[in-house]
């Protein structure tokens, strides 16, 4: 059954336009929020008018931002509703609850806000000169994990140092060296269907959250751990979700929504993103200013390796300490260097908080070191394939966190530099005219991605067995359009020996019934799941 083509699980759901969103769940009787954002990326909050807004029928609830109540998974630096400063374009700075959502529109355009502007911080470069204006005045105040080291009275929220060898030496070592910069802006995941949630408070204190999210575990672990909400009471569900590729991850409308429904007596209240606010408002896909510095000998061999990650987290921490860490620990790619030094650090400015992408940093920072491979390759006068054949990782080496590598980590690099090179027919050429007006051009690069999950994170599947001999599989990973509930059903079907058609597969997620599985991404999910039986 592994290796064949079947129909998604979810599928005839899909094309015939059944399958149910978190925006298309029934509605009756629900309030819907409005969110009023800033035009500023960095200005202080002088005073917020809501008098206008109150007259106008139907509103409920107004709310605006409280001191002291901060949120994030690593650095605890973010308010859910801004207060006292606004520090990117499009944050939040109140909420109108009301009837309907053109009415909560009509309030939320009423409200007067009054700001006085800052300087902006607009890029890492900017952000960690001396004299750069700070987004975060109290970063040492701020409660943080084991692990993330914010440096006080800077824009640094974490930094991450890895050394190896003596670059000294490296450097007398090498005949050949290049430098190179590289620049990725802060970009939008794009997910086709937009952010939405609904919350509810029920009279004995339940809550239910239902979220277009990748991350319901960690919705309920965060409600708990900054609201106060005892877990037991917590339930948060997560129908079929239209793309995420990371940007679901993080957890933001959630809080604002159980606030709203906290305003308004417990009552369901619905939070829906405009696409316009999706961009700005919610988290987007982390930006990079990464240098990198090589160096080798006139035969090839790799002496040295300098880089300085930069990553611009924007105007909170969120994911990006972690993504700047993972950066950091596969700085240079599958190579055998003895001399690495590498800065990598999680920077704020005044641009849209950042948050996961497919990839995590890696497909960033090892882009940026294939090009800066292929102009070492240029300059030493040497194929850039036989470059990295010749520099190629392999058991008996050291990862630039000096891990020993063996086979059962590493696999076989060089076998597959040669593979790929029979299939490319690489000794044809890199660039092959085929007319007059297209030209076929060859490239190639190597990468390898590190795990941020901690090790002692769990896993697996519910299975139930039916009288007629089929069997219900139950996960806690959220179906994102990956297929990865479908895959799942393969790897069971395999196993159990058995038609696919037979494994009916929950779509729907409910952190009261599904086993908490964290919040990794589903493109992952075959990989780390027990074994289902």
């Amino acid at each position: 059954m592994i290796g064949k083509s079947v129909y998604r699980k979810e599928s005839l759901d899909k094309v015939t336009g059944t399958a149910k969103y978190t925006d298309d769940l029934p509605s009756l009787g629900m309030l819907h929020a409005k969110l009023v954002t800033s035009p500023h990326a960095h200005a202080k909050i002088k005073a917020i008018d809501t008098t206008e807004a109150w007259q106008v029928p139907g509103v409920r609830a107004i709310l605006t931002g409280q001191p002291f109540l901060l949120t994030g998974e690593e650095i605890r630096d973010r308010p859910p509703i801004a207060f006292d400063k606004v520090r990117y374009h499009g944050e939040p700075v109140a909420v109108v609850v009301a009837d309907n959502p053109v009415l909560a529109k009509r309030a939320a355009d009423l409200v007067k806000v009054t700001y006085e502007p800052l300087p902006v911080v607009n890029s890492p470069t900017e952000a960690i000169r001396p004299d750069a204006p700070l987004v975060h005045e109290n970063l040492a105040t701020y409660q943080k994990i084991e692990h993330v080291y914010p440096e006080p009275n800077t824009n640094i929220a974490d930094r991450t140092k890895i050394s190896k060898g003596n670059m000294q030496t490296g450097w007398a070592e090498s005949d050949v060296t290049v430098q190179a910069d590289f620049s990725f802006s802060p970009s939008d995941h794009a997910a086709m269907e937009t952010r939405c949630v609904t919350a509810e408070i029920r009279p004995d204190g339940t809550v239910i959250i239902t979220s277009s999210s990748q991350s319901p575990f960690m919705i309920k672990k965060l409600l708990e751990a900054d609201f106060g909400v005892e877990a037991e009471k917590i339930i948060v569900n997560t129908p079929l979700v239209g793309g995420g590729y990371g940007g679901k991850v993080p957890v933001q409308l959630e809080f604002i929504a159980y606030m709203a429904s906290q305003a308004v007596g417990g009552r369901p209240v619905k939070l829906w993103n405009t696409r316009e606010e999706d961009m700005i408002t919610s988290p987007v896909h982390i930006g990079l200013q990464a240098t990198i510095k090589l160096g080798c000998t006139k035969e090839g061999k790799l002496t040295a390796a300098e880089m300085v990650y930069l990553f611009d987290t924007g105007a909170y921490s969120d994911k990006g300490a972690t993504i700047s860490r993972a950066a950091a620990v596969t700085c240079t790619g599958p190579y055998h260097i003895e001399n690495i030094w590498c800065d990598s650090l999680c920077v704020y400015t005044n641009h849209p908080y950042a948050t996961a992408f497919r990839g995590f940093s890696h497909s960033e920072i090892l882009f940026a070191f294939e090009r800066t491979m292929d102009m070492l390759a240029e300059k030493v006068g040497m194929d850039p394939l036989e470059l990295r054949n010749r520099n190629a990782i392999r058991p008996g080496h050291s990862t630039p966190t000096q891990t020993a590598l063996h086979a059962s980590k590493v696999g076989d690099l060089p076998t597959c530099i040669q593979r790929l090179k029979e299939l490319m027919n690489w000794n044809e050429g890199q660039r092959i005219e085929i007319s007059d007006r297209k030209v076929r051009a060859k490239g190639i690069s190597c990468i390898w991605k590190t795990s941020t999950i901690d090790t002692n994170a769990g896993s697996g599947v519910t299975l139930t067995f039916n009288p007629d001999g089929s069997i219900n599989l139950i996960s806690g990973i959220v179906e994102i359009g990956t297929g990865t509930k479908t895959v799942l059903a393969q790897i069971l079907a395999e196993k159990m020996k058995m038609d696919v058609n037979q494994i009916h597969v929950q779509m729907e997620v409910n952190t009261r019934q599904h086993r908490n599985i964290g919040k990794r991404l589903p493109a992952e999910a075959p990989f780390w799941l027990d074994e289902p039986c």
